[in-house]
């Protein structure tokens, strides 16, 4: 089940929308920043129908 998200990039600021994939449980990832290409770590929870995503920089 996928899901549109948005964040801020902790690196450019810049609002990003981006897909999160709920079938999976909960998930620790990285994808680059598609404004500044730096890398973001993603922090996925999921709780039944509910879910919560942080964004961290990389070395945070």
């Amino acid at each position: 089940m996928l899901e549109t998200a948005l964040y801020d990039c902790p690196y450019c600021g810049e609002e990003i929308e981006t897909s999160v994939d709920l079938s999976g449980g909960d998930q620790n990832y990285i994808e680059d920043c598609q404004v500044c290409c730096r890398p973001v770590t993603f922090v996925l929870q999921v709780h039944g129908e509910e879910w919560h995503l942080e964004v961290h920089a990389e070395n945070d």
